[in-house]
C-alpha cells in the first residue's frame, strides 16, 4: 500500500484548494498515494449539496458552492481543516465508516486534554456540552474521497452566527481555547494526523 502522505498547507483559498482536489481525485489511480491536507482558509462559507431551506448570511463574507454533503458552514483564520483524500477501497470503507473515524479521532484528542466530547446520530460533527467544536463533510467519487473535517481552535466565531451551522437553527460553537486547551493549531494537526494515520492501519 503506498505511504500517507501528509501535506502541511498553511493558508489556501478555499476555492483553489477544492479544485486541486477535485483534480488529484480524478487523476488517481491504485497506485496513488492517500494524502491528508492540513489548512486554514480565509472567511468564507461553503454551501453543501443539501441546500433545501438553507438561511444564507448577508455580511460580505464569500460564499462557495461546493460538492460535499450537508449544508452550510463556515471556515477562517484560527480554524484547522484537514482534508481526507482517500481511496476508501483500499482500506475496506464505506463513508460511513469513515465519518466514524474522524468523529473518534477528534473525540479522543479532546479527551486526551480533558474535554468529553460526543458525535449525534442526526447532526455529524462533534460536540461538546451541546455545542459544535468540529464538522465533517465528505464527497465520494470512484470509491475515493475528499472533503474532511474542520476543528474550531481560536478563530472569530460571529460569522456562524449568521447561519444555522449545518442546518441546525441556534447551534452555538464552541473552540479549544475557549474550553483551555494550550495547544497550538500545530500541536493540535500533528496529534490529529497521527490518530488519523493509526486508525487507517498506516501506523500500528
Amino acid at each position: 500500500m503506498p505511504a500517507l502522505e501528509i501535506r502541511q498547507l498553511g493558508l489556501t483559498d478555499y476555492a483553489v484548494t477544492l479544485a486541486e482536489m477535485q483534480a488529484y481525485t480524478a487523476q488517481r489511480d491504485a497506485s496513488s498515494a492517500d494524502q491528508l491536507w492540513v489548512t486554514e482558509h480565509p472567511p468564507v462559507y461553503t454551501l453543501g449539496l443539501n441546500r433545501r431551506g438553507v438561511r444564507l448570511p448577508d455580511n460580505g463574507i464569500p460564499l462557495v458552492h461546493v460538492d460535499r454533503g450537508g449544508k452550510i458552514t463556515y471556515h477562517g483564520p484560527g480554524q484547522l481543516v484537514i482534508y481526507c483524500l482517500l481511496d476508501l477501497a483500499r482500506h475496506h470503507l464505506n463513508v460511513r465508516q469513515l465519518v466514524t473515524i474522524l468523529e473518534n479521532s477528534l473525540i479522543e484528542f479532546l479527551a486526551g486534554q480533558g474535554v468529553a466530547a460526543e458525535a449525534r446520530a442526526d447532526a455529524p460533527g462533534v460536540y461538546v456540552a451541546g455545542k459544535k467544536i468540529a464538522s465533517l463533510g465528505l464527497r465520494l467519487k470512484n470509491q475515493c474521497c475528499y472533503h474532511g473535517l474542520s476543528l474550531n481552535i481560536e478563530m472569530d466565531l460571529q460569522p456562524f452566527a449568521d447561519i444555522d451551522p449545518c442546518g441546525y437553527a441556534g447551534m452555538q460553537m464552541t473552540q479549544t481555547t475557549a474550553l483551555n486547551i494550550p495547544l497550538t493549531m500545530a500541536d493540535i494537526a500533528a496529534e490529529l494526523t497521527q490518530r488519523l494515520k493509526e486508525k487507517l492501519a498506516y501506523v500500528r
